[in-house]
C-alpha cells in the first residue's frame, strides 16, 4: 500500500504540475509518443522507464523506487504494449536498451527533471557552507593533476560538506552516462559537442616538450633532428590503434590524442625525418618514471610539464615546430541550467581553470 502510495502522490503531483504550466513535458511527450493521447498517459511508466534505462537492472530499479520486480516488469510490458516498441532486451549483462530506448531516453529525462525542479521547496536555496552534496567529474589524470589540486583547496574554504568523485573522462560512454545525470561535469578537449549539452571554455593550452633534468640536448633548445633520434613519449586517451585523434559517442567528439600528431609528422617529414623509436600511453601517470635518468622526450600540456618542472625537477622545452593552441572546455548537460548547486560547481571549476591559465604566463 506503500508503494501505491507513493506513485498516486507522484502522479498526482505530476499531473497537477502538468495541468498548470509544464508546456515542456507535454511537447516532448507528444513529439515521443504521437498516437497516444497524453492525457492518458501513465507518468508512472515514464518513471519506471527512467530508473530502468539508468540501472539497466529490473533488481536495481525495483530497490530504487521501492517497489517489486515484478511491478517494474509489468509497467515495462505497460510501456511497451502503449508504444508498439520494443525498449528493452534482456541479456546476460541486464537490461539493455534498444535504439528507439535510447530514442526517447534523454527528453523524458528532461521532462522528469523539470517536474522534480518544480515540486522541489521553495526555501531549498543553495548554501555552500552547509550543503552535503556529492558531484561526479569526468577528467583524466593531467586535469586531475593540475586543475582538482586548485578546485579542492577552493570547496575545503568555501563548501567543506561536498564531495567530489573523479571518473575518467576516457570512458566508452561518457555522452550516455551524461545524458543519464550520472556525469555532472566532463573536462576535456571536444570537436563536436550536440545541441542538449552546454560547454564553457576553461582555458587554452599549448603543448610543450618535457625531459629529465640530465638529458643529452642539456639546457639547448630541441631541434626536429633530436626528436628524431631520442625516443618519444606521448598519451593516447582511448583511441585504439591509435588512428583516431578523436572519439565520437552519440554526438560527442572527444579528443583521444593528447598532442597534435598531424603537426608533428609533417614536420618531421618535410624534414626528411621519422620517429625513431615511440611509446604511446593512455595515460600521464606512467611518464615520471619512464622520463627519469632517460633519454625519452614527452609531448605533454604545458601545465602539466610545469607540474612535473616544479616537483620532479625536469626539463621543459618548446617543440621545434608549430602546433595550435588547444582548448580545454567544461561540459554538461542543459537539465542542468536551473540547478543552482551545479551552476556553482561550474563556477568554481571555472575559477581553478583561471588560476591554473594564469599559472602558464
Amino acid at each position: 500500500m506503500q508503494n501505491m502510495h507513493e506513485l498516486t502522490t507522484f502522479k498526482l503531483a505530476s499531473e497537477t504540475f502538468l495541468d498548470s504550466n509544464l508546456q515542456l513535458v507535454s511537447s516532448a511527450a507528444s513529439e515521443i509518443f504521437p498516437m497516444i493521447a497524453f492525457d492518458k498517459l501513465d507518468l508512472n511508466l515514464i518513471r519506471v522507464f527512467d530508473a530502468v534505462m539508468e540501472e539497466r537492472s529490473v533488481l536495481r530499479a525495483s530497490q530504487r523506487l521501492h517497489l517489486s520486480q515484478s511491478a517494474v516488469s509489468h509497467a515495462l510490458s505497460r510501456l511497451r504494449d502503449s508504444l508498439n516498441e520494443e525498449i528493452f532486451v534482456r541479456t546476460g549483462k541486464g537490461m539493455t536498451p534498444t535504439s528507439y530506448a535510447f530514442e526517447i531516453s534523454v527528453p523524458l529525462r528532461a521532462a522528469l527533471h523539470s517536474i522534480s525542479l518544480a515540486l522541489s521547496p521553495a526555501d531549498s536555496a543553495f548554501k555552500p557552507k552547509s550543503v552535503k552534496r556529492s558531484f561526479v567529474i569526468a577528467a583524466n589524470d593531467y586535469v586531475s593533476a593540475t586543475l582538482l589540486p586548485r578546485l579542492n583547496r577552493r570547496l575545503a574554504t568555501l563548501a567543506p560538506g561536498i564531495n567530489l568523485m573523479i571518473t575518467p573522462s576516457t570512458r566508452l560512454d561518457l555522452a550516455e552516462q551524461i545524458d543519464l545525470g550520472r556525469i555532472d561535469v566532463a573536462i576535456g578537449t571536444f570537436r563536436s559537442i550536440p545541441d542538449r549539452l552546454r560547454s564553457l571554455l576553461l582555458l587554452l593550452q599549448d603543448e610543450v616538450l618535457v625531459c629529465s633534468g640530465v638529458h643529452p640536448t642539456g639546457d639547448n633548445e630541441v631541434r626536429l633532428q633530436d626528436m628524431a633520434e631520442f625516443p618519444l613519449a606521448v598519451v593516447s586517451l582511448g583511441a585504439e590503434g591509435a588512428h583516431s585523434a578523436y572519439i565520437l559517442e552519440r554526438g560527442l567528439a572527444r579528443q583521444a590524442e593528447m598532442y597534435d600528431r598531424e603537426a608533428l609528422e609533417r614536420a618531421l617529414a618535410g624534414a626528411g625525418l621519422s620517429v625513431r623509436r615511440q611509446i604511446v600511453l593512455p595515460h600521464f601517470l606512467a611518464l615520471p618514471m619512464l622520463l627519469e635518468d632517460s633519454e625519452l622526450l614527452a609531448i605533454i600540456p604545458q601545465p602539466l610539464a610545469k607540474t612535473f618542472a616544479r616537483s620532479l625537477g625536469f626539463k621543459i622545452k618548446s617543440l621545434p615546430y608549430p602546433v595550435t593552441r588547444q582548448r580545454l572546455d567544461m561540459i554538461w548537460h542543459m537539465n542542468n541550467d536551473n540547478d543552482t548547486a551545479q551552476r556553482w560547481l561550474q563556477e568554481q571549476i571555472s575559477a581553478a581553470a583561471l588560476d591554473t591559465s594564469q599559472s602558464q604566463d
